[in-house]
């Protein structure tokens, strides 16, 4: 129940899609990095990837990497991220996955998952630092477009868990409380002598990005439009800690 609505489970609880965006020829690798969207509330994988161009960000990005998109609480004003909350089950969704592309013929039998990148916004946060503490798979990023309503303690003890953990928060004052819980995340951090830097959307360069393993970016921008046109997603998967730019021209395909 929502506002007097209810939202029943069958048709908002119980769908299990993946949308998996390859680059038509990705390089064929013993490893290959992957990319994980989620969206926020009233969304699903698909309205989400149309309205937020996020397939378009992804390949103008030229990443040598798949973006996964993972249906969690399907059209409703909810946060939950169903059973990948649970322990062990963003693994199984990372095996799925690999073996999915293996079927295909889009990876080798011996491929495996290598560097792994987490975005997401608004409602997003929730599965995200679920599967932070629970996913037992290596998570080396993690990018939140206007997603930090709350679970600071799962992200910094992500954080703390090893230096080369990079995380950005993109956010606005029109979140409804992003910019407050990403003021107590950064006093968190001062408190606790780690290094992050806080800067505005209006002077954003690549070496900013590329330099800081903490980065908050404030944009003057409303919650729903801060993640494509200029396209911000595409900037942070260039700037990427991990992901390796692909050598070639890029097309893609879609693999449900």
């Amino acid at each position: 129940m929502y506002d007097s609505v209810l939202y029943p489970g069958a048709e908002h609880y119980t769908d299990s899609s993946v949308l998996l965006i390859v680059p038509r020829r990705l390089e064929h690798t013993e490893k290959i990095d992957l990319i994980f969207w989620f969206h926020g509330w009233r969304n699903n994988i698909d309205t989400a990837a149309e309205f937020y161009k996020l397939t378009r960000q992804f390949i103008a990005s030229r990443r040598n990497a798949v973006l996964v998109l993972a249906e969690t609480t399907r059209n409703a004003p909810d946060s939950y991220g169903g059973k990948l909350e649970q322990p062990a089950m963003f693994k199984s969704l990372v095996n799925d996955v690999m073996n999915e592309l293996k079927k295909n013929g889009i990876a080798s039998k011996e491929s495996k998952p290598s560097n792994i990148l987490i975005a997401g916004h608004s409602g997003a946060f929730r599965v995200i630092a679920y599967i932070l503490q629970n996913g037992q798979v290596a998570v080396q990023e993690v990018f939140l477009f206007d997603a930090l309503y709350g679970q600071v303690d799962k992200f910094l003890s992500w954080l703390n868990e090893d230096q080369s953990h990079h995380f950005i928060h993109w956010f606005t004052n029109l979140g409804g409380g992003t910019d407050e819980m990403s003021e107590i995340m950064m006093l968190q951090l001062k408190e606790q002598h780690t290094d992050f830097v806080l800067t505005e959307e209006s002077v954003i360069t690549k070496k900013i990005i590329k330099n800081n393993r903490i980065l908050f970016v404030h944009s003057p921008r409303e919650h729903n439009v801060i993640i494509n046109d200029p396209d911000d997603f595409q900037l942070l998967l260039e700037n990427s800690f991990t992901l390796r730019p692909y050598p070639k021209e890029l097309n893609n395909v879609k693999v449900n």
